[in-house]
């Protein structure tokens, strides 16, 4: 156990403050909101489908029930008809009777018209023509026979249920459901068919509710029952296997573009082989429990995003707080102690970010200090210097130098040794540009660059074939007339030979390009194609110039010119140095360009 937790303290620990928060919202929060949120929805899903599916039930066992009640007890009436004694004589006539007031005496089919409500008529289809002259007596034409009932009714000797379709006075179609049996006439070859329709009206009365609507059909024919009168004698869309002879069926189905929760079930009719199926439908079940859900679902993410957000933006509000504070120490370790933003509250961090500005002021009351001390050193140094230089420049007598000088090189040019005249008169030159120069502020960009020239002029008099050589200015420069601090260009030209060349024996190239890159820029690139340095190399050497540190003697040399410019012209001036393995070196000096008037 202690070692799962090291474990978990390790895998945290290596995250940053940001990701350990929302982590810890996922794994405490989050998770178990949707792993509890999702149990009761679903339970809560389930529930209220079984309860709605137990309301179907009920419902559609009334209705089972109220039809069962009425077809039953509509057969008993139809079994005492077909036997009653007076009925077997009105079918069995052979001519008129006797007695005309006999026709009139047979009110059996007019009393149970009467008496029983569920019974719309009672129809007698017989062959008989002296029993068609009496009430709900019919002559049975071929337009009967053509009916897919009597033709039924003549092939079986049990009674079946059926939809029968009329037409009343004005026209209108209409079905009711039947009951159809053949009646045996004694002693006659007539044949009779018993139909008595059931009342549409009374069962509207017994079946209909307001909550549900319901569908009656049987084996064949369209719906015969519909509560909401849409579907009345049109065929059922909801599917129904009719080879079951119990199908049932509860569930979610299509009705037209609508989903309603659906209750089937099969009705064996009382002493018959036919079928009713009936069909209960809850038209806002579906609504209702979808409607539960989402509530649910929409408390659950309130429940799981309202955290969310809370532990995101404080995860950002302290995250930002831990970022500045770590920020602000960064730049107090780099050695800078300006622009200190505002940090609020007053938490443990605010106490931190306190103590850290309490700090920075000790360490710039210590720095200003020490900067005194520097700047009273260097300038004593500075003062040593200018002591040092006048003494070393009053010993020499510049005129008894070029004097001395011109006599050895006029010797060998007596001697018919030009090269070392022509080194003599070049290392002449050099000598009295830096004699000219000590002390002075400003010289010209010509004077500077044809001292560069003597000087690249000596070197390839040292090195020979080692190197080559060349100076190129843009067209828009006036080198007579720009300005630029003495002896700047050269100790780049130097660093170039010495450094940049070191491993070239020979084709070695050096360049010196000046260019307006800005209008009030001057550029000046030193060029070597020599073996150039790594990454690692180079940013060591940006570094020790940028820092003006002490170590290697090259470093010392650049990084004396980047002070030098900087402390002359200003912070956006100053040196840069760019270098590939195996692509030389690029040392670019940036410098303020206005002509001299």
């Amino acid at each position: 156990m202690k070692q799962i937790r090291n474990r978990l303290l390790e895998f945290f620990s290596k995250r940053k403050i940001r990701q350990q928060l929302y982590m810890i919202y996922i794994v405490a929060v989050l998770l178990p909101i949707v792993v509890i949120g999702s149990f009761l929805i679903g339970n809560t899903g389930k529930l209220l489908t079984e309860y709605y599916e137990n309301l179907l039930e009920s419902d559609n066992l009334r209705v089972k029930t109220i039809l069962f009640e009425i077809t039953s007890q509509v057969y008993n009436i139809s079994e005492t008809i077909i036997f009653e004694d007076s009925l077997q004589e009105i079918l069995s006539l052979k001519g008129e009777p006797e007695d005309q007031n006999y026709a009139y005496s047979y009110t059996t089919l007019n009393n149970y018209i009467s008496n029983h409500a569920e019974i719309e008529d009672i129809v007698i289809y017989t062959d008989n023509p002296y029993a068609a002259n009496y009430m709900h007596f019919e002559k049975t034409d071929e337009e009967i026979r053509s009916r897919t009932w009597y033709q039924k009714a003549m092939e079986q000797a049990g009674a079946f249920w059926t939809p029968v379709k009329d037409v009343d006075k004005y026209g209108n179609e209409y079905w009711n459901l039947a009951l159809i049996r053949r009646i045996t006439v004694m002693n006659n070859e007539e044949q009779a068919v018993l139909v008595m329709k059931l009342s549409d009206n009374y069962l509207q009365t017994r079946i209909s509710s307001n909550e549900y609507r319901i569908h009656a059909l049987c084996e064949e024919g369209p719906v015969f029952y519909d509560s909401s009168r849409e579907h009345y004698g049109e065929e059922e869309t909801i599917y129904i296997d009719r080879t079951n002879d119990y199908y049932q069926y509860t569930g979610m189905v299509w009705q037209g573009a609508k989903k309603v929760f659906t209750k089937v079930s099969t009705l064996r009719l009382y002493q018959s082989k036919s079928k009713i199926y009936i069909i209960t439908m809850h038209d806002k079940a579906y609504s209702d429990i979808r409607g539960i859900i989402l509530t649910n679902l929409l408390i659950v993410a309130i429940a799981a995003i309202l955290p969310g957000i809370l532990i995101h933006y404080f995860t950002k509000y302290f995250t930002n707080r831990v970022s500045l504070l770590r920020d602000q120490m960064k730049k107090v370790s780099s050695g800078d102690y300006d622009d200190n933003p505002f940090f609020g509250g007053e938490d443990e961090l605010s106490e931190t970010y306190s103590d850290l500005q309490v700090m920075v002021d000790v360490i710039k009351k210590k720095d200003a200090k020490m900067y005194e001390t520097i700047l009273s050193e260097q300038k004593l140094l500075n003062e040593q210097q200018v002591i040092e230089m006048k003494m070393l420049a009053s010993q020499i007598n510049p005129h008894f130098l070029y004097n001395t000088l011109e006599s050895i090189r006029m010797q060998a040019v007596a001697a018919g040794n030009k090269e070392v005249a022509n080194s003599i008169k070049l290392l002449g030159k050099s000598m009295r540009y830096v004699l000219e120069n000590t002390g002075t502020a400003m010289v010209t960009l010509k004077k500077e660059l044809d001292y560069v020239l003597t000087y690249l002029q000596i070197q390839k008099i040292r090195f020979g074939s080692k190197f080559d050589y060349k100076i190129e200015v843009s067209d828009e420069i006036q080198p007579d007339l720009c300005m630029i601090l003495p002896i700047l260009i050269q100790p780049v030209v130097e660093n170039a030979i010495l450094h940049g060349l070191e491993e070239v024996e020979e084709g070695g190239l050096i360049t010196v390009k000046i260019t307006l890159p800005e209008e009030n820029f001057l550029q000046v690139e030193v060029t070597d194609n020599g073996s150039g340095m790594d990454r690692e190399t180079l940013e060591n050497l940006r570094e020790s110039i940028k820092k003006n540190t002490t170590g290697r003697q090259r470093s010392i040399g650049l990084a004396n010119i980047h002070q030098r410019i900087r402390l002359c012209h200003g912070e956006e001036y100053g040196m840069t140095v760019d270098s590939k393995i195996g692509s030389g070196t690029v040392i670019t000096l940036r410098l303020p360009y206005k002509p001299a008037e």
